[in-house]
């Protein structure tokens, strides 16, 4: 890929020029020689072994302090994979604000500012630990990081000219996300013919607030067509836990479904599960048990990697101890004790279906259109595709997602998305036990949003902030969970 966007002139890290950055071959001459695996190398073995992959989030703006978290993490959890995650200068291209920070308060920096910090510290932190890093950032424009990143030897980025734009951006256009992201997608497939494969992560994530499936996954086939098109060899589709455990492994077994339906077949794809991401329980047990649960809910739905959560989650950014309990106790979710685990397979399936056919209605019409990017800037002005809660005023926003009576997610209203008519009164009748029949008012629905967002607070008898401490852990039988022993794990 030609680098045409790069800052010249002197930076507070290494200098960052034109011409500086290493060619895509002599990248993939370096990464050969690192001598430890891919990302895809590590995803597609946790896969053939029947194990989830562990990543946690990380990244602080201070090369010195990213050097001690990487190798703290490693040294104390293990993880398979490990993160930079990037600051916001760097994600909105302000590589002059980010590089100004880093020089005079590195601390006020939320991530990593690679660009800044240059291709050689990036090589440091790569050489400083076995398990191969990913990029987690959030750039509708991610072309000169990525540049970086492969010069820096990384191997796995996450993002797509969707999923990081809507749920992040109020003003960029999704053509102009669309067509970046592009460049980056042909850039790897570029590094494939030099043998290098990139797993490139796609954020089925959006907004993180009540997503419903099949508009995660939806989003996520659209970015995963384009990139296959443009030489992508290693996909994997990101699922945000919803926390209904059913709907949850539903949606992850959908994912080699939906790969078999619509992408080549020499493509690697993966499941990954971020764990839940919306409130998170204040005390410490009731959000070690949240943790526990996504990280069996990865497992039953075969997922390849899990995004793991800390029990400070609900207080901000965690630690490094906490990050470290946290990757400890998803891993008990690995164990062969637990073969005995599963899910209920009928429900599974059904609940598979309706997905399925969900994700058909919203993106068959668009994979049939010639200009694919077309195709999908006219659908999310015309809201037949749509995300809830985004900030960008590019998608309509007018699908209102809420739980059922179990705790799945449902279309409240669904807008223009165009479901079927089945597909539209089954979402109804399943809410009917929710808010009764018909519409609900205003005042109805935000109580009924508000309690949905703060479904596990309240389902641990958390949901007065200044309530005494101390879960009702009768309440717990509310929830679905694992049974046993009717089905054998995938």
């Amino acid at each position: 890929m030609s680098i045409t966007s790069l800052p010249t002139g002197r930076t507070d890290g290494p200098l960052v020029c034109a011409g500086s950055l290493p060619t895509p071959a002599q990248s993939a001459r370096y990464i050969a020689a690192l001598g430890k695996p891919t990302a895809a190398e590590v995803l597609q073995d946790c896969k053939d072994r029947g194990r989830v992959a562990l990543q946690p989030r990380c990244g602080v703006g201070g090369h010195e302090e990213m050097k001690r978290l990487l190798t703290t993490l490693e040294a104390e959890a293990g993880p398979d994979i490990l993160t930079l995650t990037i600051d916001s200068h760097t994600r909105l291209k302000r590589f002059g604000e980010a590089r100004r920070t880093l020089h005079l308060r590195p601390a006020d920096l939320n991530g990593y500012p690679l660009v800044a910090h240059g291709w050689q510290r990036g090589r440091a932190l790569n050489e400083l630990v076995d398990a191969p890093l990913e990029i987690r950032h959030g750039s509708p424009d991610a072309r000169l990081l990525f540049d970086v990143s492969v010069a820096s030897g990384i191997t796995s980025f996450e993002g797509g000219g969707i999923s990081y734009n809507l749920p992040y951006s109020k003003a960029v256009p999704l053509a102009e996300s669309l067509t970046a992201w592009q460049d980056v997608d042909r850039a790897c497939g570029e590094l494939a013919e030099h043998g290098v494969t990139v797993d490139r992560e796609l954020f089925g994530t959006l907004t993180a607030v009540l997503v419903p499936p099949s508009i995660s996954l939806a989003v996520s086939v659209l970015e995963a067509v384009l990139a296959a098109r443009a030489g992508v060899r290693c996909i994997s589709v990101a699922y945000p836990q919803g926390g209904h455990l059913v709907q949850d492994v539903a949606a992850l077994r959908s994912i080699p479904v939906l790969a078999e339906r619509y992408l080549p077949a020499d493509v690697q794809v993966h499941a990954v599960l971020h764990e839940f991401m919306g409130v998170f329980p204040r005390e410490r047990g009731n959000a070690e048990d949240l943790i526990l649960y996504g990280a069996l809910a990865a497992r039953l739905g075969g997922a390849s990697k899990l995004i793991t959560k800390t029990y400070q989650e609900a207080y901000g950014i965690p630690d490094t101890a906490a990050n470290v309990a946290g990757l400890r106790l998803a891993d008990r979710a690995n164990s062969p004790l637990l073969d005995f685990v599963s899910v209920d397979g009928a429900q599974v399936a059904e609940e598979q279906r309706w997905i399925l056919d969900e994700v058909a209605d919203l993106v068959e019409p668009l994979l049939e259109q010639p200009d694919l990017i077309g195709a999908i800037v006219e659908a999310f002005a015309d809201g037949r595709l749509d995300i809830p809660f985004s900030a960008s005023r590019y998608a309509r926003s007018d699908v209102i997602p809420r739980r059922d009576a179990t705790g799945a997610i449902r279309y409240s209203t669904t807008g223009a998305l165009p479901f079927a008519k089945d597909r539209l009164r089954r979402n109804q009748e399943l809410l009917h036990a929710v808010d009764g029949p018909g519409e609900p008012g205003l005042e109805t629905l935000m109580a009924g949003l508000t309690g949905d967002i703060n479904y596990f607070r309240e389902l641990f008898g958390e949901g007065d902030p200044y309530a005494a401490p101390g879960p009702v852990r009768s309440r717990i039988t509310s929830a679905p969970t694992p049974t046993a022993p009717r089905e054998s794990r995938n």
